[in-house]
């Protein structure tokens, strides 16, 4: 495919970009759109499992299809995607109860991970190593602008028409999508048949998803030291393990181990596995500080959060077209994560005296590391392996960096209530009984009700508590702020070793590649 004119190279590009706009937009716009969904079909105690269920089903197929579009082709696998996104966004829009949105969520994140894997993996296909950083950057931008513009959107949505409309406003451009990619994706014929690993599939499936529902629910459902998520740990370790065995056995395993013996594809992994734990609590709790801390409301909060995801789109498509202008990768990502880590330590250091106007700072400084970051993990995985290889590659890496996303928001949300649970424990013997969970700090009508309904202290006493409530809620998130620091210091470490081998010329290395150097 990277022999295809560049007319038609961009012309698929375009295609693809909208394809992952499409998922990514009906992915971040559900947010915002969630509580009025809730109040209209009801099921509040089971809404986590609409983002839950999702999370699962893109995480499994996108591992999973990496490896099936290296055998039969991307094509099938991108187009397959978008046509159960759409018809599954179709179904969402069509719920009547929480139980039908929670399965069509699920039918619509296998389609999310196909389309995910396929997309990042066909910029390889088009493009040798050389080209693909400012694809690759560009890719970052799109989920840059769904997360920017999808909340916002999918506010304005339920404000103005039916929240149906939240996933049925972009059908028209998933089919333009799909139209294109039909037309103008080429089918790449495989001489080579092998058999599919079904036995790995099913055992990797049964131990990535007790262990993304472990982290999922530790802290939130149930402790972290109850039998559920010891037994959910526990079990995930005994099938990765019998996982390991299949696969060395396996004629055409699912992940081919033996990637993990290359230096360049683990250190990627890990510091993507390590930049998603930053990343993900940064977009979770900064709002909790903006909103608990500061008192603002949520839609300002919005529009300050923007400043974090416009930067990360503004660096991402610059870092992209240097890295393919210069042919130097690594040092990007090092100064990406270091500048990433300064962000999260000056997010650390936030207290209620703490301007809007620092929290913005902050916000940008991360969002700039992470854009320069984030074209960089992927490039380096797919210029260390054989073009044979790319799709389970591409996936593993999209892999690691979400459920390092999942662990990360999972750690730091135990970090923060393991130390409100501390601070908390002087506040509650004052009087003022409903003033005992910092949660309400996030609702300014229910802060107003306590205040009216609260008649056993006086106004001054009451805002002297909810101003200790809003110090318990800076020290805790600050104590998260603090881990995700010395998590992105941890990636940065790990760059730090990272072999920068030149960007290939050609998918196909065979000359004056460096093929030999890969196996270190």
């Amino acid at each position: 495919m990277e022999n295809l004119e560049h007319k038609q190279k961009v012309t698929i590009m375009i295609a693809i970009m909208a394809a992952m706009l499409f998922a990514a937009l009906n992915q971040t716009i559900i947010g915002t759109a969630l509580p009025v969904i809730v109040a209209d079909i009801g099921g509040m105690s089971y809404f986590n499992w609409v983002f839950t269920i999702y999370m699962l089903a893109s995480s499994i197929t996108a591992i999973l299809v990496g490896k099936l579009s290296d055998t039969y082709g991307r094509k099938p696998f991108i187009l397959t995607g978008i046509g159960i996104f759409i018809l599954a966004s179709l179904l969402c829009g069509m719920s009547v109860n929480i139980f039908q949105l929670i399965i069509f969520r699920a039918v619509q994140g296998l389609g999310g991970g196909m389309i995910i894997s396929t997309s990042f993996t066909a910029i390889g296909d088009l493009f040798p190593p050389r080209e693909r950083g400012r694809w690759q950057g560009m890719m970052g931008s799109v989920f840059g602008l769904a997360s920017v513009f999808g909340p916002t959107l999918g506010g304005y949505i339920v404000d103005t028409w039916q929240w149906n409309w939240v996933f049925w406003v972009f059908l028209p451009f998933g089919a333009a999508a799909y139209a294109m990619i039909w037309k103008m994706f080429p089918k790449v014929s495989q001489n080579e048949k092998k058999s599919v690993d079904f036995l790995g599939a099913i055992v990797l499936t049964l131990s990535i998803v007790p262990l993304l529902l472990a982290f999922s629910w530790a802290g939130q459902n149930y402790p972290w030291n109850s039998f559920v998520i010891i037994g959910l740990f526990i079990w995930s370790a005994m099938t990765l393990t019998l996982f390991i065995f299949i696969e060395r056995n396996a004629e055409n395993p699912v992940i081919p181990l033996h990637l993990f013996k290359n230096s360049i594809f683990s250190i990627s992994n890990m510091s993507g596995l390590l930049m998603g734990m930053g990343m993900f609590g940064a977009i979770m709790y900064m709002p909790f500080f903006i909103q608990g801390v500061l008192g603002i409301s949520a839609t300002s909060t919005g529009f300050i959060m923007m400043s974090m995801m416009l930067s990360m789109v503004l660096t991402s498509t610059i870092g992209g077209q240097l890295i393919t202008k210069t042919g130097s990768y690594k040092r990007f990502a090092i100064l990406g994560l270091l500048i990433m880590a300064a962000g999260m330590y000056l997010m650390s250091l936030m207290t209620i005296e703490t301007t809007v106007t620092s929290v913005v700072r902050n916000l940008i400084l991360v969002g700039l590391g992470l854009g320069l970051t984030f074209p960089v993990l992927t490039l380096t995985v797919q210029n260390a392996v054989d073009h044979k290889y790319l799709g389970v590659s591409t996936s593993a890496s999209q892999f690691f960096r979400q459920a390092g996303g999942t662990m990360g928001v999972s750690i730091m949300g135990a970090i923060m209530n393991l130390i409100m649970g501390r601070e908390m424990k002087g506040l509650r013997e004052n009087p003022g009984s409903g003033l005992q969970d910092p949660q309400v700090l996030m609702d300014p009508n229910q802060i107003n009700a306590l205040r009216e309904s609260t008649s056993e202290v006086s106004s001054a006493q009451f805002d002297t508590m909810i101003s200790s409530m809003r110090e318990v809620l800076s020290l805790a998130l600050s104590g998260s702020f603090l881990f995700g620091t010395f998590i992105l210091i941890g990636a940065w470490i790990l760059i730090l070793f990272l072999k920068e081998i030149p960007l290939r010329l050609s998918n196909h290395p065979a000359q004056g590649s460096n093929k030999e150097k890969l196996s270190s």
